[in-house]
């Protein structure tokens, strides 16, 4: 555990990706395989869930730190991280023989989950008798299902890669899907010589990176824009193009007469999505496609008529199983958009111009209406894309995707190979009226907002964001929120509405949940309008307009 904690802190005190990977890289190298396999766990942001409720933590750190609650809610506020906290006032404790990761997790962390809270209570005052602050606050991490150390999965599998001398291709491949972290899946993971037995596992996927343009509206249809589009990417003979879809990121796999289907985020989605599973058992074994999950109209002969708003979508995501009226009501699609095995063989390493070729060979001779080729977009020239693109709303899209015909599926967000260029987000002018301190380094600051808009004479919240805002003006603003403050809730300051701020958002749809009617989907700060005044901030009326119907 020492072992693993001296390298939390190595990467904590640096921001350099170098020194990050090579203080995972030395990790790898030296610890036991199973210890090593939790830390891959742990580092690539398989949260180990909260063991022991936060409530019942900070009543015991305050009692074991001989202080009154309030003054350790206090103390929790300024701070602004409950592992912290509890590492600064509860006494240090003697130092013990060391234990190893597995050791403290499997045998000493996991067991407090069922626990009744009396037994909690002796459990966690011995870890912290047995740790000094610095082990503690890792340790108290790893409890409250907090720990984050600033490194991405990326990173993990490029440290991976220089510890055991695999490529990185072959390291990310391996990580994927359902794996436990123990000895053997270590030794799968850096053995040079192990073959691909798992059916199941999925192919890491290839992201896309935003095409930056200026934000000012173009209007000498859309010259600017394709100007500028032809100015960062060249000629549009090298692209295909396609529509941004906003729904799930997915993988279907068919292997040995089985059928999976991943999201982005590594969940094995099973009997989520019955029709497009139907789908794809119609395709021949050793077959991986890349597509995106939909809520769809299907028409009477079985085509997909049009795509519904991502709300629809939204219905069914999160439900385990889907009754027969939301099957009726929100059909999905799988929009395939890429092949990555075929026959057994990955093909990854083959042209998108070839790959979809196959694709369409492979899908040809299905006819389902749950499953279908994406289509791509006609266009001589980047004008014209930037045209097609005007309508991208109107397809309940987000805006294009570029591919090269001559890329490869790389993985990760490799620049130059996909690109997505999506339409100006919806903005609106809010006043800011509430704010809450951040977390981690931000937990001394007001950097979490809530927005309002008029609506007959009140403001009503519509938004909230913490995102936009450079350091010099979260100061400014965390110093208005001190000095300006009407009422506190608890952690929140209700403040005197004064502040305009330009609110940038990717959607909106209807809603029941919120005060307004309106829900904002991505909401973040664009920029502080120091030019408007609170009574020029706009109304929930003009939000409203911008709902589909609307």
């Amino acid at each position: 555990m020492k072992r693993f904690a001296d390298m939390y802190w190595r990467l904590d005190s640096t921001t350099k990706t170098n020194e990050k990977v090579a203080a995972m890289c030395d990790y790898f190298t030296q610890a036991p395989p199973h210890d090593a396999a939790w830390a891959i766990s742990i580092l690539s942001g398989r949260k180990i869930r909260q063991l022991v409720p936060s409530r019942l933590l900070r009543q015991w750190a305050a009692e074991e730190a001989g202080i009154p609650d309030w003054l350790f809610e206090e103390s929790y506020s300024s701070v602004g991280d409950l592992a912290e906290t509890i590492s600064l006032v509860v006494p240090p404790g003697e130092s013990v023989s060391d234990t190893s990761l597995v050791g403290w997790i499997e045998n000493k962390l996991l067991p407090l989950r069922p626990l009744t809270p009396e037994q909690q209570h002796d459990a966690v005052v011995e870890i912290w008798q047995q740790t000094d602050p610095a082990m503690r606050f890792v340790v108290m991490k790893l409890i409250t299902g907090g720990l984050r150390v600033g490194v991405s999965k990326a990173l993990v599998t490029r440290a991976l890669a220089q510890a055991s001398g695999i490529s990185s291709e072959t390291i990310a491949h391996r990580l994927m899907g359902d794996w436990e972290p123990n000895a053997e899946f270590f030794h799968r993971v850096v053995d040079p010589n192990e073959g691909d037995t798992q059916i199941s596992r999925p192919y890491p996927f290839c992201l896309a990176h935003p095409i930056e343009q200026a934000t000012s509206p173009d209007r000498d249809g859309g010259a600017k824009q394709a100007a500028e589009i032809a100015a960062v990417l060249g000629e549009t003979t090298d692209f295909a193009a396609e529509w941004k879809w906003d729904g799930i990121r997915g993988q279907i796999i068919r292997r040995e007469g089985e059928t999976f289907l991943w999201s982005r985020g590594e969940d094995l989605m099973e009997n989520r999505w019955p029709e497009i599973e139907d789908a794809a058992s119609l395709l021949p074994n050793g077959t991986v496609i890349d597509g995106e999950i939909l809520a769809c109209a299907i028409d009477q002969d079985g085509n997909t008529a049009e795509v519904l708003p991502f709300s629809q979508l939204q219905r069914r995501i999160g439900r385990k199983r889907v009754g027969k009226k939301l099957l009726k009501e929100v059909p999905v699609v799988f929009h395939a958009f890429d092949l990555m095995e075929v026959s057994g063989n990955d093909i990854r390493q083959q042209p998108f111009r070839e790959r979809r070729r196959q694709l369409q060979q492979v899908l040809n001779p299905i006819r389902h209406p749950n499953l279908c080729v994406t289509e791509l977009i006609d266009g001589n020239d980047w004008l014209q894309w930037a045209t097609v693109r005007e309508t991208s709303r109107e397809r309940h899209s987000e805006g294009l995707m570029l591919k090269r015909w001559d890329s490869v599926y790389d993985v990760g967000r490799v620049r130059g190979t996909w690109w997505k260029w999506k339409v100006q987000p919806y903005t609106i002018d809010a006043v800011l009226i509430y704010a809450q301190r951040g977390h981690g380094k931000r937990a001394s600051l007001y950097t979490d907002y809530t927005f309002a808009l008029w609506d007959e004479g009140n403001l009503v919240p519509v938004a909230k964001a913490y995102s936009g805002l450079d350091d010099a003006e979260i100061r400014k603003v965390d110093r208005f929120v001190r000095q300006n403050t009407s009422e506190s809730f608890g952690p929140v300051r209700s403040v005197t509405p004064e502040l305009v701020f330009e609110i940038a958002f990717e959607g909106i749809s209807q809603s029941t949940r919120h005060k307004s009617g309106v829900a904002t989907r991505f909401p973040r700060i664009l920029r502080w309008r120091h030019d408007k005044r609170a009574e020029d901030a706009n109304q929930l009326s003009d939000l409203k307009a911008l709902l589909p119907d609307g």
